[in-house]
């Protein structure tokens, strides 16, 4: 369910073996060749041999095994760094536990488990969401985990809530039809992207008698013929105990905390029939790691593809760009070629010098080219991706791919490719877990996809022996062309019909519940004994420097590990676009480390390269910010590139010319994606003309933008005095203070900081419903709002609390309450208060199935509507800042979100105070003041409403 939808570029979202490396491999550079020879070989042995000497300590030195006579395993860490803990259960069932006709059972039993318990009928997200527990799940290939990080006092309350509905999970025909029309719309909405529907058919070529060529979230046509007993049964077979991981990372006391684990979980019982390790009655399959795969495996080491498919799949089906996929089949994740598999991915993929990125994006046959290892419990591949340039042609590129592989495998890999690649690989692994949930989650993949949370280590440990003789050996047995499985997608010309500006007139006749679904005083007598009281978090706040330039700079040191995050941002975001030339300010941040006076591009991703570290740019409406990580040693080296670029860079006109074919690809892609479709029309729909926000890029303003203009963009808007820089990590106040001193203390600045006057905008005199209809879509993506507030308004605070009660989490708000649980309309539905420094916009965001559509906006309509009139209820109140006092107590236990919210408050000119002082004003709201802000900022009858997908919604009025 919810981990499913967050991120599916691949076959699934979180790659089980390489979790923690899927977000790295998005963000970081490794090239393979580079002129660049200044880091010296002692320098790089001392970054290796840092790795080495931090490794234990930040992996499982520190964590316990326990099993309880019920089968339970139980890994407990403890973390002291800060009062939160993360509480996660992981089943040993996923997808690879199905055959087709039950395809996204697992799935759909991971919905059902939200759903309540005999012993508490309420839905769960609304007792986790009162505890102020940043909870979710997922569903993959090998297991299905459910997840909760809270403030340490809420320990024992967690996991009495998950023994409850490890046992006592309440299945019933109601619940399970609405929980069906969800998923259908979560299925919907992979169904929009070609990506999803062309790595569905090359999976399923790749394994035709395994259920890993099945989609992890099931089928629409197997989703609905599921019934309850069904369901029933499969929670009977595979939730219990024995078939359990139960992993604990925070700040509490092991001894303590194994009693009350033996306490809540230890009188629940194995499950019944043979050894409890069959799907069916007494069926026994005596795999010791509970191997309960519905297909015979081939009898080899890993599946042989589909002989039945010599020739690409194609896929003829509208779209807006060409897509290149390929599949090799690779062995399981315990077998000794893994650490070399994933080694060689790094070399082909990963940066600017990557082997197959000088070849087709360089070239311009390819705007991006992503790869990927999953390696799981009974099997693995590897997965290229190509998205092609434009009008080039897939067989040419699907061509040079394979040469370039050929090219590898005959003339091999240089050591420096092979030593850069492992100290990137081993740098993501310990940057990527340094909070406690990222911890957690790491040693529940381990024990539950190869039985030893041990396993990293182990990886690690084999992946620092990887040899180029090692690279060349697994590319030529797993990478020849007879494995491989291709796929192309071919889009087919399609059309943007719109319906607009129709004023709504019409009610439907849903049986609509007055007030609240379930009561807050009924919530509250189902939440396990707790101290609601929360723990003081230490007052800890960050230095804050100015240069003589203007330059301002926060720094927070935290020794818990060897590692340091940099946010920054300058005031050069999108806002200050022209009006012919919008996507000019992303122009100038994306092509930033594109080349300066002393390094070409290649030089630049080298130099990061070799360390592991990333350091990027991304353009926002009201500025660029900043991301870098790095491991702690290396810090030195980020500030060099970063100061380097922003008072250096020269815009080369190659680099220019191959990122304006990039970024036109990208926008053809977008305005095929529904979200982004009704987003921008959103927008535009609520600010006029010649408002800054409401410019967005198209072909032409990008055709428009010439080399001169990003220059001149960059000269003007790229200044110390409106740039902010925040670290924090593992470092010396002054020497850090030093290092920055030394490396932007010259940069210039000339006259005043550019700056913009909002012009006033009204709210709409009506309701103004637009329609844009996206052939070959699934799913429909709806946008309700209009203005909103500004950061600094005084009811800044009362609007977060209202927002939380109507649409601030899925689950537990107003809005989830009745228009996704109880009537099963959406599968996300949200709503934010976005204030920004100089505008702000209320939205509401929600995606259905196109049937569902006009149904569910008429009831979020009702909602807003009641609200508005009748207020909300006292409880609700407390309930609602109770939870966003304590995700915020356990953001700031996330070293990224601590350094985004130390930055954003020196942006928006508050007090540094703000950090800790934040929660006492949340604290401070009153009922009165929440009702105010419902009757002052709701306006149901006001309201901008813009729906994108399918051509069934023309037939439709949007209302």
């Amino acid at each position: 369910m919810y981990g499913l939808s967050r991120f599916y570029k691949y076959s699934l979202p979180l790659l089980i073996l390489s979790l923690w490396l899927v977000a790295v491999f998005l963000l970081s550079d490794q090239p393979a060749n580079s002129q660049h020879t200044a880091i010296s070989n002692k320098e790089k042995s001392q970054s290796t041999l840092l790795v080495k000497r931090i490794m234990p300590s930040t992996l499982t030195e520190n964590v316990h095994k326990t099993v309880l006579e019920n089968g339970l395993t139980v890994l407990t860490k403890e973390v002291h760094t800060a009062p939160v803990v993360t509480v996660q259960v992981w089943y040993k069932v996923g997808s690879r536990n199905e055959e087709p006709g039950v395809n996204g059972i697992a799935h759909q039993l991971e919905h059902l488990m939200f759903k309540g318990t005999k012993n508490r009928p309420i839905q769960f997200g609304r007792l986790f969401s009162a505890l102020g527990s940043d909870s979710n799940a997922f569903t993959s290939y090998d297991q299905t985990a459910y997840y909760g990080t809270v403030e340490r006092n809420k320990l024992k309350a967690l996991l009495v809530l998950e023994a409850d509905r490890m046992q006592n999970s309440q299945i019933e025909p109601e619940q399970l039809a609405s929980e069906k029309r969800v998923v259908i719309s979560e299925l919907q909405g992979y169904e929009n992207s070609p990506e999803y529907r062309l790595n569905r058919a090359v999976m399923q070529a790749v394994f035709p008698n395994h259920a890993y060529g099945l989609p992890v979230g099931g089928t629409k046509a197997d989703v609905e013929k599921f019934e309850v007993e069904q369901v029933q049964k499969y929670y009977r077979n595979f939730y219990s105990p024995d078939n359990a991981v139960l992993v604990i990372v925070g700040d509490f006391q092991t001894a303590n905390t194994l009693e009350t684990i033996k306490e809540v979980f230890g009188k629940l019982p194995k499950r019944q029939g043979a050894g409890g390790r069959g799907q069916g009655a007494g069926e026994d399959k005596g795999d010791k790691e509970n191997n309960y795969a519905q297909f015979p495996i081939p009898n080899s080491q890993f599946p042989i593809p589909n002989s039945q498919f010599p020739t690409p799949i194609v896929l003829r089906e509208p779209g807006a760009g060409r897509l290149l996929q390929v599949v090799y089949p690779l062995p399981d994740a315990n077998q000794p070629d893994v650490p070399a598999l994933d080694v060689m991915d790094y070399i082909f993929t990963e940066g600017r010098n990557s082997r197959l990125y000088q070849a087709l994006v360089e070239s311009g046959l390819a705007s991006e080219v992503t790869a990927s290892v999953t390696s799981l419990r009974e099997s693995g591949w590897y997965e290229i991706l190509v998205t092609a340039g434009s009008k080039k042609d897939l067989k040419k590129i699907d061509s040079v791919l394979s040469n370039a592989i050929a090219n590898v495998a005959e003339k091999g890999v240089t050591t420096e490719e092979v030593e850069r690649a492992k100290t990137q690989l081993t740098a993501d692994v310990i940057l990527s877990n340094r909070d406690i949930t990222s911890q957690a989650m790491r040693l529940g993949n381990d024990e539950t996809t190869v039985g030893d949370y041990r396993y990293t280590e182990r990886y690690l440990d084999a992946v620092r022996l990887v040899k180029p003789t090692d690279v060349v050996a697994v590319i030529n047995k797993y990478l020849t062309k007879e494995a491989r499985t291709v796929g192309f997608f071919e889009p087919t010309q399609k059309q943007i019909a719109g319906v607009g500006d129709k004023p709504d007139s019409a009610q439907t006749t849903e049986n609509f519940s007055p007030g609240v679904p379930v009561l807050p005083s009924e919530m509250v007598k189902y939440l396990p004994p707790v101290d609601l009281a929360t723990d003081a978090i230490a007052q800890v706040l960050p230095q804050e420097y100015k240069l003589t330039n203007g330059l301002r700079i926060l720094l927070l040191p935290d020794h818990s590990t060897p590692t340091v995050t940099l946010s920054g941002y300058i005031q050069a975001g999108t806002e200050f676009d022209p009006d012919d030339r919008a996507g000019l300010a992303a122009f100038v941040a994306d092509n930033l480390l594109n080349g300066t006076k002393s390094k070409n591009v290649l030089t630049i991703a080298k130099i990061l390269a070799e360390r592991g570290a990333s350091l990027n740019f991304e353009v926002h409406r009201e500025g660029v910010h900043i991301e870098g990580d790095s491991l702690a040693g290396d810090l030195p080296v980020i500030l060099e590139i970063l100061a380097d670029v922003v008072k250096n860079s020269t815009f080369p006109l190659q680099e220019l010319e191959l990122h304006r074919q990039q970024t036109l690809t990208d926008l053809q892609l977008e305005l095929d994606e529904p979200a982004e479709v009704a987003r921008r029309i959103f927008v535009q729909s609520i600010y006029p003309k010649k408002h800054p926000l409401h410019t967005f890029p198209t072909e032409e303003s990008l055709q428009q933008i010439q080399r001169r203009d990003v220059i001149d963009f960059k000269a003007k808007h790229y200044r110390p005095d409106t740039t902010v820089l925040a670290l924090v990590g593992d470092f010396d106040l002054d020497k850090v203070r030093s290092l920055i001193k030394n490396e932007f203390g010259n940069w210039e600045v000339s006259g005043q900081a550019p700056t913009l006057k909002y012009p006033p905008v009204s709210m709409p005199e009506k309701i103004v419903s637009v329609n844009t209809v996206l052939p070959g879509k699934a799913q429909a993506v709806t946008y309700m709002g209009y203005t909103g507030i500004k950061r600094y308004d005084p009811r800044f605070h009362a609007a977060l609390v209202l927002n939380q009660i109507l649409g601030g989490d899925t689950l537990s708000s107003r809005l989830g309450a009745e228009v996704r649980d109880r009537q099963g309309l959406s599968y996300g539905i949200y709503s934010y208060f976005q204030a920004g420094k100089n505008a702000g916009t209320f939205l509401i965001e929600m995606q259905t199935s196109p049937e569902d559509a006009s149904q569910a906006i008429a009831s979020t309509r009702q909602i807003l509507q009641q609200i508005h009139q009748q207020g909300v209820t006292p409880l609700e109140v407390e309930t609602a800042k109770r939870t966003l006092i304590s995700n915020y107590n356990v953001s700031l236990a996330n070293p990224e979100e601590l350094t985004d919210r130390i930055l954003m408050n020196e942006v928006y000119g508050l007090d540094k105070v703000e950090l800790h002082t934040f929660t006492d004003k949340l604290q401070k709201v009153t009922f009165e003041q929440v009702n105010q802000a419902a009757r002052e900022l709701l306006h149901p009858d006001q309201i901008v409403v813009v729906t994108a997908g399918p051509s069934v919604l023309a037939e439709k009025s949007i209302r």
